[in-house]
Protein backbone atom coordinates (compact mmCIF):
# COMPACT_ATOMS: atom_id res chain seq x y z
CA UNK A 1 0.00 0.00 0.00
CA UNK A 2 1.68 3.12 -0.88
CA UNK A 3 0.79 6.08 1.13
CA UNK A 4 1.38 9.79 0.38
CA UNK A 5 1.59 11.84 3.35
CA UNK A 6 1.32 15.19 2.09
CA UNK A 7 -1.92 14.07 0.48
CA UNK A 8 -3.28 13.71 4.20
CA UNK A 9 -1.70 17.10 5.59
CA UNK A 10 -3.86 20.22 5.79
CA UNK A 11 -2.98 22.62 2.70
CA UNK A 12 -2.35 25.32 5.41
CA UNK A 13 0.14 23.30 7.67
CA UNK A 14 2.07 22.19 3.91
CA UNK A 15 2.45 26.06 3.18
CA UNK A 16 3.19 26.52 6.53
CA UNK A 17 6.56 29.16 7.50
CA UNK A 18 7.64 27.78 10.94
CA UNK A 19 9.06 30.23 13.34
CA UNK A 20 12.78 29.70 13.31
CA UNK A 21 15.29 31.29 15.76
CA UNK A 22 18.95 31.97 15.22
CA UNK A 23 19.33 28.46 17.41
CA UNK A 24 17.91 26.51 14.70
CA UNK A 25 21.08 27.54 12.77
CA UNK A 26 23.83 26.96 15.63
CA UNK A 27 24.45 23.34 16.51
CA UNK A 28 27.25 24.85 19.59
CA UNK A 29 26.56 24.76 23.15
CA UNK A 30 29.60 27.48 23.57
CA UNK A 31 29.04 30.68 21.67
CA UNK A 32 27.83 34.70 22.50
CA UNK A 33 24.30 34.35 22.11
CA UNK A 34 22.90 37.41 21.14
CA UNK A 35 19.93 36.35 19.08
CA UNK A 36 17.00 36.13 21.61
CA UNK A 37 16.77 38.91 23.42
CA UNK A 38 17.48 36.75 26.50
CA UNK A 39 18.88 38.25 29.75
CA UNK A 40 22.94 37.75 30.25
CA UNK A 41 22.72 36.72 34.02
CA UNK A 42 21.12 34.09 35.88
CA UNK A 43 21.67 30.33 35.59
CA UNK A 44 18.22 29.78 33.58
CA UNK A 45 18.67 32.58 31.46
CA UNK A 46 18.95 30.80 27.83
CA UNK A 47 16.27 29.35 26.18
CA UNK A 48 16.33 25.36 26.07
CA UNK A 49 17.37 23.37 23.38
CA UNK A 50 14.41 23.37 20.33
CA UNK A 51 15.17 20.24 19.55
CA UNK A 52 15.99 18.27 22.14
CA UNK A 53 19.26 16.61 20.97
CA UNK A 54 20.38 14.97 23.75
CA UNK A 55 17.39 13.31 24.69
CA UNK A 56 16.93 12.01 21.32
CA UNK A 57 20.06 10.79 20.69
CA UNK A 58 20.25 8.79 24.10
CA UNK A 59 16.49 7.29 23.11
CA UNK A 60 17.71 6.17 19.35
CA UNK A 61 21.13 4.65 21.14
CA UNK A 62 18.17 2.54 23.20
CA UNK A 63 15.69 2.03 20.69
CA UNK A 64 17.44 1.74 17.84
CA UNK A 65 15.76 4.47 15.97
CA UNK A 66 17.26 7.35 13.96
CA UNK A 67 16.55 10.51 16.06
CA UNK A 68 15.00 11.91 12.89
CA UNK A 69 11.83 9.43 13.84
CA UNK A 70 11.92 10.94 17.15
CA UNK A 71 9.63 13.62 17.89
CA UNK A 72 9.44 15.47 21.60
CA UNK A 73 5.70 17.25 23.15
CA UNK A 74 5.29 18.95 25.98
CA UNK A 75 3.62 15.46 27.00
CA UNK A 76 1.67 13.14 25.43
CA UNK A 77 -1.33 15.55 25.25
CA UNK A 78 1.25 17.85 22.67
CA UNK A 79 1.60 14.42 20.79
CA UNK A 80 -2.13 13.82 20.53
CA UNK A 81 -2.86 17.59 19.52
CA UNK A 82 -0.37 17.88 17.65
CA UNK A 83 -1.89 14.90 15.39
CA UNK A 84 -5.03 17.08 15.02
CA UNK A 85 -3.47 20.05 13.38
CA UNK A 86 -0.74 18.31 11.33
CA UNK A 87 -4.05 16.28 9.70
CA UNK A 88 -7.41 17.13 10.39
CA UNK A 89 -9.28 20.12 8.77
CA UNK A 90 -11.62 21.79 11.30
CA UNK A 91 -15.15 20.81 10.73
CA UNK A 92 -14.32 18.59 7.74
CA UNK A 93 -12.24 16.22 8.39
CA UNK A 94 -12.78 13.29 11.08
CA UNK A 95 -10.78 11.21 13.64
CA UNK A 96 -11.82 7.50 14.72
CA UNK A 97 -11.10 5.46 18.04
CA UNK A 98 -12.49 2.54 20.16
CA UNK A 99 -14.37 3.41 23.19
CA UNK A 100 -13.87 3.14 26.27
CA UNK A 101 -10.84 4.45 25.64
CA UNK A 102 -8.37 7.56 26.57
CA UNK A 103 -10.56 10.43 26.99
CA UNK A 104 -8.20 13.00 25.89
CA UNK A 105 -8.80 11.86 21.91
CA UNK A 106 -12.22 12.81 22.24
CA UNK A 107 -11.29 16.15 24.51
CA UNK A 108 -9.02 17.16 21.58
CA UNK A 109 -11.24 16.40 18.94
CA UNK A 110 -13.79 18.72 20.47
CA UNK A 111 -10.36 21.46 20.60
CA UNK A 112 -10.20 20.85 17.43
CA UNK A 113 -13.21 21.01 15.83
CA UNK A 114 -12.97 17.74 14.59
CA UNK A 115 -15.74 14.93 14.48
CA UNK A 116 -14.52 12.01 16.26
CA UNK A 117 -16.25 8.66 15.37
CA UNK A 118 -16.45 5.89 18.48
CA UNK A 119 -16.64 2.48 17.24
CA UNK A 120 -17.55 0.70 21.07
CA UNK A 121 -15.53 -2.16 21.27
CA UNK A 122 -16.77 -6.00 21.68
CA UNK A 123 -17.29 -7.35 24.98
CA UNK A 124 -14.01 -8.54 25.51
CA UNK A 125 -12.52 -4.99 24.83
CA UNK A 126 -11.14 -5.91 21.54
CA UNK A 127 -11.80 -4.41 18.20
CA UNK A 128 -14.95 -5.04 15.89
CA UNK A 129 -13.51 -5.30 12.83
CA UNK A 130 -17.04 -5.82 10.83
CA UNK A 131 -18.13 -1.95 13.13
CA UNK A 132 -14.97 -1.03 11.64
CA UNK A 133 -14.96 -1.79 8.31
CA UNK A 134 -17.47 0.60 6.93
CA UNK A 135 -15.28 3.67 7.89
CA UNK A 136 -12.12 2.91 6.40
CA UNK A 137 -12.87 4.15 2.94
CA UNK A 138 -14.18 7.30 4.08
CA UNK A 139 -11.84 9.84 2.09
CA UNK A 140 -12.56 12.78 5.65
CA UNK A 141 -11.40 10.16 8.34
CA UNK A 142 -8.03 11.36 8.93
CA UNK A 143 -6.64 9.01 11.87
CA UNK A 144 -7.46 6.54 13.77
CA UNK A 145 -6.61 6.40 17.44
CA UNK A 146 -5.75 3.00 19.11
CA UNK A 147 -4.49 2.67 23.27
CA UNK A 148 -2.53 -0.75 23.44
CA UNK A 149 -2.32 -1.33 26.20
CA UNK A 150 -5.92 0.29 26.41
CA UNK A 151 -7.13 2.70 29.30
CA UNK A 152 -9.41 1.73 30.96
CA UNK A 153 -9.33 -1.52 30.19
CA UNK A 154 -5.91 -2.29 30.77
CA UNK A 155 -5.72 -5.21 27.53
CA UNK A 156 -3.91 -4.84 24.68
CA UNK A 157 -5.47 -4.72 21.13
CA UNK A 158 -5.20 -7.43 18.83
CA UNK A 159 -5.69 -6.63 14.52
CA UNK A 160 -3.91 -3.47 14.73
CA UNK A 161 -2.17 -5.00 11.81
CA UNK A 162 -5.18 -5.47 9.57
CA UNK A 163 -5.88 -1.52 10.12
CA UNK A 164 -2.47 -0.66 9.28
CA UNK A 165 -2.97 -2.79 5.94
CA UNK A 166 -5.95 -1.49 5.13
CA UNK A 167 -6.32 2.22 5.76
CA UNK A 168 -4.93 4.98 3.76
CA UNK A 169 -4.72 7.52 6.82
CA UNK A 170 -2.85 8.22 9.91
CA UNK A 171 -2.85 5.02 12.27
CA UNK A 172 -1.86 6.16 15.68
CA UNK A 173 -1.10 3.97 18.69
CA UNK A 174 -0.94 4.81 22.03
CA UNK A 175 1.32 2.71 24.10
CA UNK A 176 1.41 4.74 27.23
CA UNK A 177 1.61 1.19 29.38
CA UNK A 178 3.68 -0.94 26.98
CA UNK A 179 6.61 -0.95 29.08
CA UNK A 180 4.13 -3.16 31.49
CA UNK A 181 2.80 -5.41 28.40
CA UNK A 182 4.53 -8.47 27.47
CA UNK A 183 3.79 -7.66 23.84
CA UNK A 184 6.28 -6.11 21.41
CA UNK A 185 5.86 -2.39 20.34
CA UNK A 186 4.79 -1.17 17.31
CA UNK A 187 7.75 1.20 17.08
CA UNK A 188 9.96 -1.32 15.10
CA UNK A 189 6.94 -0.88 12.39
CA UNK A 190 7.46 2.66 11.46
CA UNK A 191 9.74 1.80 8.44
CA UNK A 192 7.28 -0.21 7.05
CA UNK A 193 4.06 1.60 7.66
CA UNK A 194 4.67 5.92 6.48
CA UNK A 195 1.10 6.76 7.88
CA UNK A 196 2.31 5.19 11.35
CA UNK A 197 2.92 7.40 14.89
CA UNK A 198 3.23 5.46 17.85
CA UNK A 199 3.62 7.77 21.25
CA UNK A 200 4.98 6.64 24.52
CA UNK A 201 5.52 8.64 27.65
CA UNK A 202 8.30 9.39 30.46
CA UNK A 203 5.32 9.59 32.54
CA UNK A 204 4.10 5.73 33.73
CA UNK A 205 7.31 3.45 33.67
CA UNK A 206 10.00 5.88 33.60
CA UNK A 207 7.90 7.60 36.86
CA UNK A 208 8.17 11.32 35.38
CA UNK A 209 5.09 11.96 35.29
CA UNK A 210 5.56 15.88 36.63
CA UNK A 211 8.12 16.25 34.00
CA UNK A 212 5.82 15.84 31.10
CA UNK A 213 7.52 14.69 28.36
CA UNK A 214 5.94 12.50 25.75
CA UNK A 215 7.30 10.85 22.59
CA UNK A 216 6.23 10.15 18.60
CA UNK A 217 8.10 7.66 17.03
CA UNK A 218 6.80 7.40 13.07
CA UNK A 219 8.38 8.44 9.33
CA UNK A 220 11.28 11.16 8.55
CA UNK A 221 8.08 12.86 7.14
CA UNK A 222 5.44 12.83 9.81
CA UNK A 223 8.80 14.02 12.14
CA UNK A 224 9.70 16.53 10.00
CA UNK A 225 6.05 17.98 9.94
CA UNK A 226 5.36 18.01 13.61
CA UNK A 227 8.68 20.05 14.25
CA UNK A 228 7.18 22.52 11.49
CA UNK A 229 3.83 23.03 13.83
CA UNK A 230 5.08 22.29 17.45
CA UNK A 231 6.27 26.00 19.38
CA UNK A 232 9.86 26.99 19.28
CA UNK A 233 10.53 25.72 22.63
CA UNK A 234 7.69 23.31 23.73
CA UNK A 235 10.12 21.42 26.50
CA UNK A 236 11.68 23.60 29.07
CA UNK A 237 15.38 22.95 29.97
CA UNK A 238 14.72 21.84 33.42
CA UNK A 239 12.60 19.08 32.10
CA UNK A 240 15.07 18.06 29.36
CA UNK A 241 17.79 18.06 32.15
CA UNK A 242 15.51 15.70 34.09
CA UNK A 243 14.85 13.11 31.63
CA UNK A 244 18.71 13.49 30.50
CA UNK A 245 19.46 11.97 34.01
CA UNK A 246 16.80 9.66 34.22
CA UNK A 247 18.09 8.10 30.82
CA UNK A 248 21.82 7.06 32.61
CA UNK A 249 22.50 3.82 33.32
CA UNK A 250 22.04 3.15 36.81
CA UNK A 251 18.41 4.82 36.43
CA UNK A 252 17.32 2.71 33.64
CA UNK A 253 18.66 -0.47 35.57
CA UNK A 254 16.29 1.23 38.71
CA UNK A 255 13.49 1.41 36.12
CA UNK A 256 13.97 -1.86 35.10
CA UNK A 257 13.57 -3.26 38.50
CA UNK A 258 10.74 -0.65 39.64
CA UNK A 259 8.62 -2.14 36.55
CA UNK A 260 9.59 -6.02 37.99
CA UNK A 261 8.32 -4.73 41.44
CA UNK A 262 5.31 -3.32 39.92
CA UNK A 263 4.26 -6.26 38.15
CA UNK A 264 4.86 -8.12 41.27
CA UNK A 265 2.32 -6.08 43.28
CA UNK A 266 -0.10 -6.47 40.03
CA UNK A 267 -0.46 -10.09 40.71
CA UNK A 268 -0.71 -9.76 44.54
CA UNK A 269 -3.75 -7.38 44.30
CA UNK A 270 -5.42 -9.44 41.72
CA UNK A 271 -4.92 -12.54 44.57
CA UNK A 272 -6.31 -10.66 46.82
CA UNK A 273 -9.18 -8.47 45.11
CA UNK A 274 -10.25 -11.96 43.97
CA UNK A 275 -11.02 -13.03 47.96
CA UNK A 276 -13.37 -10.09 47.81
CA UNK A 277 -16.96 -10.84 47.94
CA UNK A 278 -17.67 -7.13 46.44
CA UNK A 279 -15.24 -8.03 43.44
CA UNK A 280 -17.41 -9.37 40.12
CA UNK A 281 -15.17 -8.82 37.77
CA UNK A 282 -11.06 -8.84 37.42
CA UNK A 283 -10.40 -8.09 33.54
CA UNK A 284 -6.57 -8.98 32.26
CA UNK A 285 -4.26 -6.42 32.21
CA UNK A 286 -1.06 -5.54 30.24
CA UNK A 287 -0.62 -2.04 32.17
CA UNK A 288 -0.12 -1.24 35.73
CA UNK A 289 -3.61 -0.60 36.31
CA UNK A 290 -6.54 -3.30 37.05
CA UNK A 291 -9.72 -3.13 35.82
CA UNK A 292 -12.76 -4.76 38.24
CA UNK A 293 -16.79 -4.80 37.96
CA UNK A 294 -18.03 -4.05 41.59
CA UNK A 295 -22.19 -4.30 42.22
CA UNK A 296 -21.95 -0.59 43.60
CA UNK A 297 -18.88 1.24 41.94
CA UNK A 298 -20.38 4.74 43.10
CA UNK A 299 -20.53 3.70 46.84
CA UNK A 300 -17.23 1.74 47.03
CA UNK A 301 -15.93 4.82 45.27
CA UNK A 302 -17.03 7.33 47.50
CA UNK A 303 -16.32 4.98 50.78
CA UNK A 304 -12.81 4.81 49.53
CA UNK A 305 -12.60 8.49 49.30
CA UNK A 306 -14.18 8.89 52.69
CA UNK A 307 -10.93 7.45 53.71
CA UNK A 308 -8.32 8.99 51.58
CA UNK A 309 -7.73 6.09 49.26
CA UNK A 310 -8.13 7.26 45.72
CA UNK A 311 -8.81 5.28 42.75
CA UNK A 312 -10.89 6.06 39.49
CA UNK A 313 -14.15 5.37 39.27
CA UNK A 314 -14.92 4.59 35.35
CA UNK A 315 -18.80 4.07 35.97
CA UNK A 316 -19.45 6.17 33.46
CA UNK A 317 -17.35 4.74 30.79
CA UNK A 318 -17.78 0.69 32.10
CA UNK A 319 -20.70 0.17 34.15
CA UNK A 320 -20.25 -0.35 38.23
CA UNK A 321 -16.40 -0.28 37.16
CA UNK A 322 -13.58 0.88 38.83
CA UNK A 323 -9.24 1.61 37.72
CA UNK A 324 -7.13 0.84 40.39
CA UNK A 325 -3.23 2.11 39.98
CA UNK A 326 -0.78 -0.66 41.55
CA UNK A 327 1.30 0.89 44.05
CA UNK A 328 3.78 0.56 46.74
CA UNK A 329 3.26 -2.58 48.59
CA UNK A 330 2.53 -0.35 51.54
CA UNK A 331 -0.33 1.48 48.92
CA UNK A 332 -2.29 -1.93 47.76
CA UNK A 333 -1.51 -3.04 51.68
CA UNK A 334 -4.15 -0.37 52.27
CA UNK A 335 -6.33 -0.71 49.54
CA UNK A 336 -6.99 -3.92 50.46
CA UNK A 337 -7.67 -3.47 53.87
CA UNK A 338 -9.59 -0.59 53.64
CA UNK A 339 -11.93 -2.49 50.76
CA UNK A 340 -12.29 -5.55 53.37
CA UNK A 341 -14.14 -3.21 55.64
CA UNK A 342 -16.61 -1.99 53.51
CA UNK A 343 -20.28 -2.93 54.11
CA UNK A 344 -21.75 -2.48 50.51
Amino acid sequence: MTIDIKNLVRKNILNLKPYSSARDEFEGENGIFLDANENPFGELNRYPDPYQLKIKQKLSELNQISTENIFLGNGSDEVIDLAFRIFCEPKKDKVLTFSPTYGMYEVSANINDVELINVELKDNFQIDLESLKPYLNDENLKIIFICSPNNPTGNSIKNIEYILENFNGIVFIDEAYIDFSPEESFTNQIKNYPNLIVSQTFSKAWGMASVRVGIAYASEEIIKFYNKVKPPYNISQLNQDAIIKTLNDENINQVSENIKIILEEKKSLIQNLEKLDLVKTIFPSDANFILIEVDNANSVYQELVNQNVIIRNRNSVIKNCLRITVGSPDENKKLIETLQTLKI
